[in-house]
Order: C-alpha cells, then sequence, then structure tokens
C-alpha cells in the first residue's frame, strides 16, 4: 500500500527533523529599527498583568527582509518596552509575517501575536523605505536618509514577553489558564548605518498602534543582523486578568469572546 501522508511519522523521522532544526546556519536579515519614547499611560494600557512598565516609555519597530533561499520573508514587529520579575524587555503587539510558514513556529510554540502581512524594506542609494501594513493600510511606515556607518556593537541580548494561551471552546475564557513566556534572543550585527528620518503611524482599527505616538524619537538604524532564540515558560498567569487582553492577538474579538455557531460536519 502506497504510504499514508497524514499517518504517524517514523521515529527516525522525528529525529531526523529535530536534527535538522538544531543544524540551522545563520541567517542573517537586513533591518530598520526605529526607537522613540511615547505617550507613559497609553503604554502602561496596553500591557496585560503581570507585565509592567519600565522607567522609560519606549516603543521598538523592527522591519526586517530576510533572503532565504528560495523564501524570501519580510518581518516585523511593533513592541513596547516592559518588565517582568526583575527582568527588562519588550511586549509585542503586533509582528506582521508575509508568509504562513514563518507565523505557525512562533504563534503555536512561543505564543508570539504574528499575523500575515506585507512587510517591505526598500534601499535606493541612501533612501530608506520600511512598512508594515495589512488590509490595504501601511500603519507603521519608516522613512529616510541613511548616513556614516555606526560602530558595531558587541553581541547582545533581548527578552521578550509572550502570552501562550488557547481560548475555551465554549468561547467562555480559556481551556487552561495561560503561560508567560520569556523568549531570549542572542543578537550579532555586521553592519549598521544610522538614518535620518521619520516613523509614520497611520490609522487602522485592525493595528491601532497610532495609539502610541511619537512623542520623542530617538534612533533609527539600517543594518544587517542574526540572532537565534530560546524560550521558557516562566509562570501561569490569571486567565481572567488576562482576558481584557486578548483581543489583541485578534482582528476580530468575537472569535474569542462569542462562543462558535454550530458548523456542518467538514466545514472551515
Amino acid at each position: 500500500m502506497a504510504r499514508v501522508r497524514y499517518g504517524a511519522r517514523t521515529e527516525e523521522e522525528l529525529a531526523a527533523a529535530r536534527t535538522a532544526s538544531a543544524r540551522l546556519p545563520d541567517i542573517w536579515s537586513t533591518g530598520v529599527v526605529a526607537l522613540w519614547e511615547t505617550d507613559p499611560d497609553a503604554l502602561a494600557a496596553v500591557l496585560p498583568p503581570p507585565l509592567k512598565p519600565t522607567g522609560r516609555p519606549l516603543v521598538r519597530v523592527n522591519i526586517s527582509k530576510v533572503d532565504l533561499p528560495g523564501y524570501p520573508l519580510g518581518a516585523g514587529s511593533f513592541a513596547v518596552a516592559a518588565s517582568h520579575g526583575g527582568v527588562d524587555g519588550w511586549y509585542p503587539l503586533v509582528m506582521p509575517m508575509t508568509h504562513e510558514r514563518a507565523l505557525t513556529g512562533g504563534r503555536e510554540v512561543f505564543g508570539e501575536p504574528k499575523k500575515l502581512g506585507e512587510v517591505t524594506v526598500e534601499r535606493d542609494g541612501d533612501v530608506v523605505r520600511a512598512r508594515m501594513a495589512r488590509y490595504g493600510i501601511a500603519f507603521v511606515e519608516v522613512r529616510g536618509h541613511a548616513g556614516e556607518p555606526l560602530p558595531l556593537p558587541e553581541p547582545s541580548r533581548r527578552t521578550d514577553f509572550y502570552f501562550k494561551f488557547l481560548p475555551a471552546v465554549d468561547g467562555s475564557g480559556f481551556d487552561a489558564d495561560p503561560v508567560l513566556v520569556h523568549c531570549v534572543r542572542n543578537e550579532r550585527v555586521r553592519r549598521l548605518e544610522h538614518v535620518t528620518g521619520e516613523v509614520v503611524l497611520r490609522e487602522s482599527v485592525y493595528d491601532p498602534v497610532a495609539d502610541l505616538p511619537v512623542r520623542e524619537l530617538h534612533d533609527i538604524t539600517i543594518g544587517e543582523k542574526t540572532s537565534d532564540q530560546r524560550g521558557k515558560v516562566v509562570e501561569r498567569v490569571s486567565g481572567e486578568a488576562l482576558l481584557p487582553y486578548v483581543h489583541q492577538r485578534y482582528d476580530d474579538p468575537h472569535q474569542v469572546h462569542d462562543a462558535p455557531p454550530p458548523s456542518p460536519e467538514g466545514s472551515a
């Protein structure tokens, strides 16, 4: 009998997949990073407990293109500064990706707030333009002119905070208490340039980042970097406390607050 492709994989196949994942080469991306101070009350309002604001109301946008062989990828992140358990890091509100393959691992393993979107980084001479867009709206655009090369920073470590959860099947909350994930990234940079420019935030009901305005722009850079990441569950959190923030993850809040209607067998 021909192999049934939805059937169970063998232990040898599972081991080979794990080995291949552990031997991935360094993947370098070209990215634009913008950092600014926003309204502190607005930043505090988007942080689910137990996350807390840090001493500065910072927003960090990272818009990158990754030239994977045969699989070019656009990847973005809009994150706010946050702290948990004595660790300062970043809480991403939205992470648009250009391909489904880039969504599944991050969402299902780490709890990253990834969504399909358009992510572009363009450069023509010294003119730089980077955008994150969904539903035809470029809700974040960074544009400017690249200047002199900057000294390369030492390898650094950054922590992102994610909430991993499963909405309850009856729409009543969660199937189990959500978990808070610390995702640690080790980054290396091989090229870095300063960009003189601006950040434009556009109104979008699906990605309302315009609520975190640019009060003081600190820095824009364009460069090439590579990173790895390791995540760990640090604690279970109150589902009741997290539920008012879960709409951040979805375009339609009814996906988590209402029980789905009955559907015919086999329907989507």
